[in-house]
């Protein structure tokens, strides 16, 4: 499984758990998904991972069934995303990569003023 996908699909079991708002066992998790639903032992296999690295946790459900849960909101995930994100690919610089997202992305007027409108308030006292 290449790296883009195994990102995508941790994401969007993590996506999936938050919209839940509840915990969940696997089966709960697969039904959120479109046609073709992920197999059970790869969201199994994906909910693990994200155990093993502190982002989820589980309980006990009836009989073998475990109910997952996050641990982190998705505000602190996209955080631990997006820092990995820029010390990967940005050296760390927050400059180069909104640098790389205005030129990249085709940013629209509204979407440069907003961002104009962050900054300034940032340097603010």
């Amino acid at each position: 499984m290449s790296n883009k996908k195994f990102d995508t699909l941790t994401r969007s079991v993590m996506n999936v758990m938050w919209d839940i708002a509840q915990d969940c066992c696997i089966h709960e998790i697969i039904a959120r998904y479109p046609e073709p639903k992920p197999a059970y032992t790869t969201i199994s296999t994906f909910l693990k991972i994200l155990f093993n690295k502190g982002f989820v946790n589980y309980r006990k459900s009836s009989g073998k069934t475990h109910a997952y849960y996050p641990l982190i909101s998705r505000e602190e995930y996209t955080n631990h995303v997006m820092k990995d994100v820029k010390d990967s690919f940005f050296g760390g610089s927050g400059s180069s990569m909104v640098k790389f997202f205005v030129e990249k992305e085709k940013m629209s007027e509204s979407e440069v003023k907003e961002l104009l409108e962050i900054i300034q308030k940032q340097q603010r006292p």
